[in-house]
C-alpha cells in the first residue's frame, strides 16, 4: 500500500538557514502523569499530549501532526530526543509547521498498536521511537522509527523529513489527504477480512506444535536468529503440550531455551532480573531495559518449569526475579509493582550500569574472587559491547565444577568465592548512577506479576511473596476501580489514569482468580466476576464474537476510531487469550454456562487465524487445548486442619494448566474430589496421590 512518497526518504532536503535561538514554546508535558512525557517537558518543541486540544489545534492551523511514540526505558527514544527534539533549529521547524504530539507507549498501547501496524504496512518498519506524520485528523501520511537529525549512512534525516512533509502538505495537500484516507480504508478493510473463524480441532494444535519445533534453535534455544525475544507465551504453550501430550521434543525445546536464557547476558547475573531481549543469537548482549511484563512472564514460566522438572536452577532463577523486584521494581511498604527500569542513565550511556571492564571488576574483588568470576563470566580485556569494547556483559561461561577443576581448588571454595564476588559486584554497581525506574502502576502489568507472585509463592512456599501480591491487588482495586467509570489502565500517586483496555480488565480478573485460589476468600472471586462482566459489557462483539481492545467511542481520535480485536501475543499475551482463560475458570467456579459459551465463541471466531499467527497465537492455542481436553477442577472438603491444608498445598503446587480449586469446610476426614469435564474420580485423601492425579498426561 504505497503512498507515492518514496521521495521522502530519497530526495535532498531544501536548504535552511540555521536558527540561532528559538523562543521557548509553551510545552504541555510538565504536569503529565507519564514519566516519559515529563522527561520531554524541557524540550523546545511545543509538545501536546494526545487529546482533543492537539487535534483541534492542528485542524484550526491546518498543519500536519508530528506524532512521536516512545517509552521512558527506550534507549533510541532518548537518543532521538537529544539529537532532534532538543535541537533548536529542528524544534523551530516543528513548531512553525507541525502540531507535535508525544505519546507514551506504556500509557497508551492502544494508540501505539494502531500506528505501528499502519506504519509497518506502509514502510515495513516498526519499533520505538515510532515517528509518524499525520493529517490534522490523525491519518498517516508517512512514518518510520528512528531518524537521525541529518541524513546519515543511508538513513534520511529528521530535518529533511520535516521540510519535505511540510512542503508536500502545502503543495500537494489534496493528494496527501486522499492517499492517507485510502490507506486507512484499505487497512481497515484488510483487518476485517483477515479475521477467520473456524472449528476447534486437535489439528490446530498439531500445526502449532510443528511450527514450534521448526522455528526452534536447537543449539542456543529460542526461536529463529537474532534478535531474540523470550517469547514466554510460546514457551508456555510448548510446556503445556509437552506435559499433556508427553512430547519430549517440546519439553527439550523449553528446557534448552530456559537454560540458555538463564546463562546469558539477557539474565542479569547479579540482580536476577531479565532484560527485554537479546541482540544476538546466544542471549549474550541484551537491550538493557528491564520491563515488569518480561519478568512477570518469565517468573511464571520458570515456576512452571520447576513444577514439571523439579530442576533446582529454575527455582533459583524464579526467586532471583522476586529478589530483584523486591529491591527495585516495587513499593514494598504499600504494595504495587513499578513499570520498568531504564536501559541507561543518559543518552550517552549504552548499558554502562550493567557492564564491567577488567579494571572495574578487579577494583571490587579480591584476587581470588576476580579469578573465579573472570572464568565464570568471561571478564576479559575484550568485552562484548560494540561502542565500548572494553566493557563485558556478564554471562555464564563456565560452571563452578569446571572452574574448580581448572584452578584445582575445592568446589566449595569456588562456590563461596562466586557468591561473595557477585555480592561485591552488585554492591559496587549500586554506587553507580542508577537508571531511572518508572513508578507508574500499569494495571495489566501488575495483574501479570500478581499472578506470577501468587503461583511462585505457592510452589516455593513464599508467604512473603503471597502477602505482597495480595497487598498490591487490594491497593490497585481501591485506587484503580471506580463504580460507573470502571477500571483504569494506570495508577499514578494513587490516582487513576486513562480508561482501562481489555487486557487490563482480563489480567486483573485473572489475578483476582489466582488470589481466590490461594486464599479461598470469596471477595476475590466476586471481583473477578465483576471485572469480567464489565469487560463483556464494554468490549464483547456480539455480532462477530471475540473482544475488542477498547470501547466504542463516538469522539475517538485518529486511528482509535477503528476498533480492533487483539489476537497476537505482541509481546505479552493477547487480550482475547487472557479473557478466554478467565472465562474458562469462571465457568468452572460459578457453573454459569454463559461463560463457557463465550469461551467457545471467542476461540471459534479466531480459529482460522491461529495457524497463521503461529508462535504469536500461543495464548489462544493454550485455551484451545483446554477446551478440547478440559482442565481439572478440584474441590477439597474437610475441617481447618493440617491434613486439609496438605491437600490444598498439593493441589496448588501441581502443574496442571487451567486448574481451578475450591475448598468447602466440612466436618469429617478431609478429601479432594478431582473432576475433568463431567468425569469425577473417587475422593482422594493422600496429597501425593492428588498431585500425581493432577499431573497425569492427557491428549487432545
Amino acid at each position: 500500500m504505497g503512498l507515492g512518497l518514496v521521495c521522502l526518504t530519497g530526495c535532498a532536503a531544501e536548504p535552511m538557514t540555521p536558527v540561532a535561538s528559538v523562543e521557548q514554546p509553551v510545552n504541555h508535558l510538565a504536569h503529565s502523569a507519564s514519566a516519559y512525557l515529563r522527561s520531554a517537558a524541557h524540550q523546545p518543541v511545543g509538545w501536546f499530549e494526545w487529546g482533543e486540544e492537539a487535534f483541534r489545534t492542528a485542524q484550526a492551523l491546518d498543519r500536519p501532526i508530528l506524532l512521536d511514540v516512545g517509552a521512558v526505558w527506550c534507549h533510541w527514544c532518548h537518543v532521538m530526543d537529544r539529537e532532534s527534539y532538543e535541537n533548536p533549529a529542528i524544534a523551530a521547524i516543528i513548531n512553525e509547521r507541525f502540531v507535535p504530539v508525544k505519546v507514551d507507549v506504556d500509557a497508551r498501547p492502544d494508540i501505539d498498536r494502531r500506528y505501528q501496524e499502519l506504519v509497518s504496512a506502509l514502510t515495513g518498519q516498526g519499533g520505538w521511537p515510532l515517528t509518524v506524520f499525520l493529517t490534522p485528523t490523525g491519518q498517516v501520511i508517512y512514518g518510520g522509527t528512528y531518524f537521525p537529525p541529518e541524513d546519515r549512512q543511508g538513513m534520511p534525516g529528521m530535518r529533511g523529513m520535516l521540510l519535505k512533509v511540510a512542503e508536500l502538505y502545502q503543495t500537494q495537500k489534496s493528494h496527501l489527504l486522499e492517499q492517507a484516507t485510502r490507506l486507512h480504508e484499505e487497512f481497515g478493510k484488510h483487518r476485517a477480512q483477515s479475521l477467520k473463524s473456524g472449528e476447534l480441532t486437535p489439528g490446530l494444535l498439531d500445526r502449532l506444535a510443528t511450527t514450534l519445533r521448526q522455528q526452534f534453535d536447537a543449539e542456543q534455544g529460542g526461536f529463529g536468529e537474532a534478535p531474540k525475544f523470550p517469547c514466554a507465551s510460546a514457551l508456555e504453550l510448548a510446556l503445556q503440550l509437552s506435559v499433556r501430550r508427553q512430547d519430549t521434543a517440546l519439553r527439550r525445546l523449553v528446557t534448552t531455551t530456559l537454560d540458555r536464557m538463564a546463562d546469558g547476558g539477557l539474565h542479569d547475573q547479579l540482580s536476577g532480573a531479565f532484560h527485554r531481549y537479546s541482540t544476538d543469537r546466544f542471549w549474550r548482549v541484551p537491550h538493557f531495559e528491564i520491563l515488569l511484563t518480561v519478568n512477570a512472564e518469565l517468573l511464571a514460566l520458570y515456576t512452571h518449569a520447576y513444577q514439571v522438572t523439579h530442576e533446582p536452577r529454575y527455582r533459583e532463577v524464579a526467586e532471583g526475579i522476586i529478589a530483584y523486584v523486591t529491591t527495585t521494581l516495587s513499593d514494598q511498604p504499600r504494595g504495587g509493582f513499578y513499570g520498568s527500569q531504564d536501559a541507561d542513565y543518559s543518552p550517552d550511556d549504552d548499558g554502562d550500569y550493567y557492564t564491567w571492564t577488567v579494571a572495574e571488576a578487579r577494583a571490587a574483588l579480591t584476587a581470588d574472587e576476580f579469578e573465579v568470576l573472570r572464568r565464570a563470566y568471561d571478564i576479559e580485556p575484550q568485552g562484548e559491547m560494540r561502542e565500548n569494547p572494553a566493557k563485558n556483559v556478564l554471562y555464564v561461561a563456565a560452571n563452578p565444577t569446571q572452574i574448580a577443576e581448572a584452578l584445582k581448588r575445592p568446589l566449595s571454595d569456588v562456590q563461596s568465592l562466586l557468591t561473595n564476588g557477585r555480592t561485591k559486584l552488585l554492591r559496587a554497581r549500586r554506587q553507580r548512577k542508577v537508571p531511572f525506574v518508572d513508578p507508574t502502576f500499569y494495571l495489566h502489568w501488575n495483574g501479570l506479576m500478581i499472578s506470577a507472585y501468587l503461583e511462585a509463592a505457592a510452589v516455593f512456599d513464599r508467604p512473603d511473596a503471597q502477602a505482597f501480591a495480595l497487598k498490591t491487588l487490594d491497593r490497585l482495586w481501591t485506587n484503580g476501580w471506580r463504580e460507573g467509570t470502571g477500571l483504569s489502565h494506570t495508577v499514578v500517586a494513587d490516582l487513576p489514569g486513562v480508561p482501562g483496555l481489555l487486557e487490563d480488565y482480563a489480567q486483573m480478573a485473572a489475578a483476582s482468580l489466582d488470589a481466590y485460589q490461594v486464599t479461598q476468600d470469596p471477595k476475590y472471586l466476586a471481583r473477578a466476576r465483576q471485572l469480567m462482566d464489565e469487560a463483556i459489557r464494554r468490549f464483547w462483539d456480539e455480532a462477530g464474537g471475540g473482544f475488542f481492545d477498547n470501547e466504542a467511542h463516538p469522539g475517538a481520535l485518529g486511528a482509535l476510531q477503528e476498533r480492533r480485536k487483539p489476537i497476537q501475543d505482541a509481546p505479552t499475551a493477547s487480550g482475547n487469550g487472557i479473557a478466554v482463560g478467565v472465562l474458562q475458570r469462571l465457568a468452572a467456579l460459578t457453573e454459569e454456562p454463559r461463560y463457557q459459551t463465550l469461551v467457545e465463541r471467542t476461540l471459534k471466531a479466531f480459529a482460522g487465524n491461529i495457524p497463521e499467527y503461529g508462535l504469536f497465537a500461543a495464548t489462544l492455542a493454550q485455551q484451545v487445548d483446554l477446551v478440547l481436553r478440559p482442565p481439572a477442577h478440584v474441590v477439597i472438603v474437610g475441617p481447618a486442619s493440617a491434613a486439609t491444608r496438605a491437600l490444598m498445598t498439593a493441589a496448588l503446587q501441581a502443574y496442571s494448566p487451567g486448574k481451578t480449586i475450591q475448598m468447602k469446610p466440612q466436618n469429617g476426614p478431609p478429601s479432594a474430589q478431582l473432576c475433568v469435564g463431567t468425569t469425577c474420580r473417587p475422593p482422594i485423601t493422600d496429597p501425593a496421590a492428588l498431585a500425581a492425579a493432577l499431573t497425569e498426561p492427557t491428549s487432545s
